[in-house]
């Protein structure tokens, strides 16, 4: 049975509406103002509120926004005695479902809770769906390592709740991917995760990405723009990279953590947001903090959780499965029959100096499978892998497995050395 919401300040109003609605088989709770209504949405989910715009306490409109924060799922239907055009306009611009002057006409009301239940039952749907498909898409985190298996069980302990994660490691360790994990797992998974390349984005507009701006802020300000921060509410904000962020931007992020509001470039109206912020940085904080380049107060708001996602040196045992992951992802990908690879290659790659981690392998995998024949061996990884990879090391390795006594290398190093200073010379 679907459960509605009366929120009037007129007792008789709700009743009068109440009768209606239980004739009609409709589950109904009353509330008397904003306050009372805020306080019961935080408990329990109704399928439809209708909500007066003049009460005491806290009127409609303000009622309506911190709904649209709370639950923005729900389709609020506005009613009022003293309606008109652009009280309407207002009223829907701010998120209701629809507008319906007092005294309502019954079957006008009865007809719009009907299209706002199916409006909301389609939302629930097409959300159910997005996360089975998200689900489909999020590539799992692959590996059993002790420091990766640290890092899942910290994921799992984490996302359910709305704590605040720093994400540190170098690039292509897959800071991304432990950001995207922590939002599925968590409660806000039916909601947006937006995610924001702070490096990528000129200092000077960092502000509007992130608030957003007015019409007329600046120059090229020629409408409203919605930031980044109100385009996650409800769901998960991931600022990347967040080391490279101006300080000015940093002081107005600080403010949004701290009281939930943010305000538009251009803009003095405080907009409530209720998001959750993930942030990601390859730089090591606390010596930027040293520098006079970022804020130790932002540091401490952000980092509640810390997560290091290791490299994929200080990971090599997972290399094997990592590989083999890749493999047929890939040749999926291409629409051909995935290659096997023999354990003398897995040992080679094994020895590679991973600068480029993860995202350096996928690549070396992929060339491997465009360039090798049906069984990639150790030979391919010699020729289209360690030229440019880790050739100087493998190398090195080599000349202590020539020499196994030190003062025969020692004298080796020293002639190469002079050879070297001959040839400059």
């Amino acid at each position: 049975m679907a459960k509605i919401l009366i929120v009037d300040d007129e007792k008789i109003i709700r009743r009068t509406l109440r009768e209606i609605l239980e004739f009609e088989q409709y589950e109904v709770e009353e509330a008397s103002d904003g306050v009372e209504c805020l306080a019961k949405l935080k408990q329990q989910k109704y399928d439809v509120l209708i909500l007066d715009i003049k009460m005491p306490k806290m009127d409609g409109m303000e009622a309506l926004e911190r709904i649209q924060i709370l639950s923005p799922d729900t389709p609020v239907v506005m009613i009022s005695g003293h309606a008109n055009i652009d009280t309407a306009v207002d009223a829907v611009k701010k998120g209701a479902f629809d507008f319906i002057s007092k005294p309502p006409d019954l079957n006008r009301l009865l007809i719009t809770i009907r299209n706002a239940m199916d409006k909301s039952n389609l939302i629930t749907e097409t959300k159910v769906l997005q996360r089975k498909v998200f689900k489909s898409k999020v590539q799992e985190i692959i590996g059993e390592s002790p420091r990766i298996q640290q890092v899942k069980e910290t994921i799992e302990l984490v996302a359910p709740t709305d704590a605040r994660v720093l994400i540190l490691g170098s690039n292509g360790t897959g800071k991304e991917l432990v950001a995207r994990w922590l939002h599925e797992q968590s409660p806000r998974a039916g909601q947006p995760i937006v995610e924001v390349n702070c490096a990528a984005i000129p200092s000077e507009l960092i502000e509007s990405e992130l608030f957003g701006h007015e019409k007329g802020a600046f120059t090229s300000a020629i409408k409203q723009r919605i930031g980044q921060f109100e385009q996650a509410n409800g769901g998960t904000l991931f600022l990347d990279e967040i080391g490279d962020m101006s300080l000015s931007a940093q002081a107005k992020v600080l403010r949004a953590l701290q009281e939930n509001r943010i305000t538009r470039v251009g803009g003095d109206k405080e907009i409530r947001v209720d998001v959750r912020v993930l942030a990601a940085t390859n730089k090591d904080l606390r010596r930027e903090i040293e520098a006079g380049r970022f804020r130790e107060d932002l540091y401490h708001r952000l980092a509640v959780i810390i997560i290091d996602v290791p490299s994929l040196n200080d990971r090599k045992e997972d290399i094997p499965m990592l590989v083999k992951h890749f493999i047929a992802q890939i040749c999926n990908e291409y629409g051909v029959s995935p290659k096997e690879i023999t354990d003398s290659a897995l040992s080679k790659l094994k020895a590679v100096n991973w600068t480029g981690n993860i995202r350096e392998l996928r690549n070396v995998i992929e060339r491997l499978i465009i360039l090798s024949g049906n069984v990639i061996g150790e030979e391919d990884v010699r020729r289209y892998v360690l030229p440019v990879s880790a050739a100087p090391q493998l190398q090195l390795q080599g000349l202590f497995e020539q020499f196994n006594d030190k003062d025969a290398l020692h004298q080796f190093i020293e002639e190469e050395f002079a050879s070297y200073k001959g040839i400059q010379a």
